[in-house]
């Protein structure tokens, strides 16, 4: 969902880019479109990591960081790699593992500045027991 301006006519609609970094800065991201609302998970993995997901085709993110800044965590299933700051320890985002057939990653906004992401509708998914949105 497209962020409304403000003073703007309510039909008219702006696109946002989206954008996020470690705490150190080694590793950021941009996402070229407005998530309609943001993912927080509750698996065993999410919610150490504190994370709150924006979902999108990989086509739309840009992920940059040096050779060797990051590292990928697979588990569970094996379906995607959460991927770490080597220095600063924020996960950053998630890539599917076989982005041919699941062409989609998530981008961690915790990473990005509060005023950029705010008024996004957070959902809650049970990502722990259930595989279903909680809203």
């Amino acid at each position: 969902m497209p962020i409304l301006e403000k003073g703007s006519d309510p039909f008219k609609f702006r696109s946002m880019t989206i954008k996020g970094r470690c705490h150190c800065g080694a590793v950021g991201f941009e996402l070229a479109e407005t998530p309609e609302s943001l993912t927080r998970c509750n698996c065993s993995y999410c919610r150490r990591a504190g994370a709150l997901w924006a979902h999108a085709d990989i086509g739309k993110v840009t992920v940059r960081h040096d050779a060797g800044a990051t590292i990928r965590y697979i588990w569970g299933d094996k379906t995607l790699a959460f991927v770490t700051c080597r220095t600063c320890g924020c996960t950053t985002h998630w890539e599917s593992l076989d982005p041919q057939r699941h062409p989609r990653m998530a981008v961690n906004c915790a990473m990005c500045d509060p005023k950029d992401v705010e008024g996004l509708p957070i959902r809650r998914f049970d990502g722990a027991d259930t595989w279903r949105y909680l809203d």
